[in-house]
């Protein structure tokens, strides 16, 4: 019955060599990896973050305070916020309707709604048979 399911010819061995005893050393010593030669280097560590380095060597530090960063980024964002956008016309329709009150806001729309209801019922006039 076990002759059902295996193949007449045995597989030939997957390790044909001479095996050895575990512990034992083998026939070649294993290679150790070279010791790396101690790097020297004249200049200073530097920070992380991308800090700039004066011409003298040194580093800024204002560049490097994240406050001041942050402080001098939002000055120049409200210096672009003063000077305005020459976007064209659809930058000078934004900056109009964020000037207007919840009220105008309101008051155009209801306009708006209005009209189209005006132009419905001319429309529906018009075709009436």
């Amino acid at each position: 019955m076990g002759n059902l399911c295996s193949k007449s010819a045995n597989k030939p061995d997957a390790f044909p060599g001479q095996g050895r005893v575990v512990g034992t050393s083998s026939s070649q010593p294993a290679s150790s990896a070279p010791i790396p030669q101690k790097i020297t280097s004249n200049s200073p560590g530097r920070p992380l973050g991308g800090s700039s380095v004066n011409s003298g060597g040194s580093f800024d530090g204002a560049a490097s305070d994240p406050r001041s960063a942050a402080a001098k980024a939002a000055e120049e964002r409200a210096k672009a916020a003063s000077r305005g956008t020459s976007g064209g016309k659809l930058s000078a329709q934004l900056e109009a309707q964020k000037k207007q009150t919840r009220s105008e806001l309101l008051a155009a729309g209801s306009k708006e709604e209005q009209q189209a209801r005006a132009a419905d019922a001319a429309a529906e006039a018009r075709n009436y048979n």
